[in-house]
């Protein structure tokens, strides 16, 4: 844990040092070329990155500095809900370019008709945790649906979870015994194994019962190299759960992904309103929203604390 912090404080420092080297660069160039479109775009995405740096005192826990792995499930509902899980899928990406961070598929199931009905990210940059931590549960869009001939309004519902992604410095002790390694033939997009290897890798760990899946690395090593990964990091979010629910004070757990339980709402008809539930933050922009303009939602609620 003291390395993970000493590792945080460092990440910041560099931070802080390379915004402030980019400032004066920019600073000459802008005396230099005040109308250079470039130079105005790199002066733009500096002040974004300033103002993004000015919260990073809200990053508290020590998974906060981390990357993340987001996962998204469809719910109930068949093709609507399948569309809306790649809808949240490609706002999330937007997201995470947005701030700079890389964004990987680590295993994707494509929908019976269209969308997708999960799909889990490597998100990777600092603090990508401590942006998507509160994403948890479930996010509702009501819309007239592309698949109805009738034209009618449609309630669709999709989950989110986030856990961090945990480095080496973190010691998390996973015996052989306590895990069931199961490989089965890849589906969808992953490469020249597809479909005619045993490539994916399936890793349940008994004593939690905790499954974590690889299927888009090429080889089945590189699948079980990356599953461990997730399953040590998956494992690490269960044990800060533990201790925050010792003190009381543990993050609300995933809901049934249905009416009632969710925590945001995406209403494109017969208005434009994204709302969250838990702070009452909204937005009337909702494309902007669904392309990626998070920021204030999250920023919301690691305010709150």
């Amino acid at each position: 844990m003291v390395l993970q912090k000493k590792s945080g404080m460092e990440k910041t420092l560099a931070e802080f040092r390379g915004l402030e080297s980019e400032y004066s660069d920019l600073r000459d160039l802008y005396e230099i070329a005040p109308d250079d479109p470039d130079v105005i775009g790199a002066i733009e995405a500096l002040a974004a990155a300033a103002g993004r740096a000015k919260f990073i005192t809200l990053f508290r826990e020590p998974a906060d500095n981390s990357g993340a792995f987001l996962f998204i499930q469809a719910g109930a509902g068949g093709t609507e809900a399948q569309d809306w899980a790649q809808m949240l899928s490609r706002m999330y990406a937007r997201w995470a370019e947005r701030h700079g961070f890389t964004c990987e598929v680590i295993e994707e199931h494509e929908g019976d008709t269209a969308g997708i009905k999960n799909i889990t990210y490597r998100i990777s940059g600092t603090r990508a945790y401590g942006w998507l931590k509160n994403e948890i549960g479930v996010h509702r869009l009501v819309r007239i649906s592309p698949f109805n001939a009738n034209g009618k309004r449609q309630t669709s519902f999709a989950s989110v979870d986030v856990w961090p992604d945990v480095d080496d410095s973190i010691e998390i002790e996973i015996n052989d015994k306590d895990l069931r390694i199961d490989t089965y033939r890849a589906s969808g997009a992953g490469g020249q194994h597809v479909n005619k290897t045993d490539s994916a890798v399936r890793i349940t760990h008994i004593p939690t019962n905790t499954v974590v899946t690889c299927q888009n690395e090429r080889s089945q090593i590189q699948n079980k190299e990356m599953a461990m990964k997730m399953l040590r990091s998956k494992l690490y979010e269960l044990e800060l759960e533990k201790r925050a629910a010792e003190e009381n004070a543990a993050k609300a757990a995933q809901k049934k992904i249905e009416w009632g339980s969710q925590i945001r709402n995406y209403v494109l008809y017969p208005y434009q309103l994204v709302k969250d539930v838990r702070t009452g933050v909204e937005k009337t922009d909702s494309d902007a929203v669904l392309d990626g303009d998070l920021d204030d939602f999250m920023l919301s609620l690691l305010q709150r604390g």
